[in-house]
């Protein structure tokens, strides 16, 4: 994490100022240029994943299946050890994967031509409304997997180890949301604005080594969150903190 200077503030208050102008309004709501590239996104990931499963066999025959496959495995098997049984994983594997895929499109989105200039085109993940819109959705996530795994003695480890260190970790509840916000958001933006400073300065060949430390960047943020999404709702629904 990185910390803000004042022109770097100032810049990306301009940025975003910039970019959350609306392109049209739907019934009264406006769509800005974050809204149709997640719309994008979603369209693609729809289509791809319809694509991948239209003709699915147990011994993948499509390239577009045995892709999907290898993806979606790799992933579990990056959530077994968190969750410490593949049976646990499995339960919490759609929305986890979920999270993985989508903020990983979306990260993604930020490096194509144009992207954060062109109208209807930025990565979602580069405005801190989206990325708290995945924090909220961690937040209520480990909470109501907590309850229904728990019932009411869930809320005994608000009282652990000691009971006076309520307010601590109510505090820490809340904190968590923020701190996946803010990072996942950080992180994309600051690497969208220095991109767009060397490509300011040298239009060409200069910003491209960047871009591929985006690629690397982009799929780390992805797992980041991810994995701690996974170790929150494995905390929360563990026979024992």
């Amino acid at each position: 994490m990185f910390f803000a200077t004042p022109a770097y503030a100032a810049e990306a208050a301009e940025h975003g100022a910039e970019h959350s102008q609306a392109l049209f309004s739907i019934f009264g709501l406006q769509v800005s240029s974050v809204v149709t590239t997640m719309w994008g996104l979603m369209v693609l990931i729809i289509l791809f994943s319809y694509l991948a499963t239209k003709r699915m066999n147990k011994v993948p025959e499509s390239r577009l299946q045995n892709f999907l496959e290898f993806v979606l495995e790799s992933i579990l098997e990056l959530l077994t050890p968190i969750m410490g049984d593949e049976k646990l994983a499995k339960r919490y594997f759609p929305l986890l994967a979920s999270f993985f895929i989508l903020i990983l499109a979306s990260n993604y989105a930020g490096l194509l031509p144009g992207a954060g200039h062109l109208p209807g085109l930025q990565a979602p993940t580069s405005t801190l409304s989206v990325t708290a819109g995945f924090a909220v959705v961690v937040f209520f996530a480990t909470h109501y997997y907590g309850l229904k795994t728990k019932g009411i003695k869930y809320f005994k480890h608000f009282v652990q180890p000691f009971p006076f260190l309520l307010p601590l970790n109510i505090i820490e509840e809340f904190v968590r949301p923020l701190s996946l916000s803010l990072r996942l958001y950080g992180n994309v933006f600051g690497e969208e604005m220095v991109v767009a400073s060397l490509f300011a300065l040298i239009p060409l060949f200069l910003p491209i080594p960047m871009m591929l430390l985006g690629i690397l960047f982009g799929l780390v943020q992805a797992f980041v969150f991810t994995m701690l999404a996974t170790l929150y709702i494995s905390m929360a629904t563990a026979e024992q903190h």
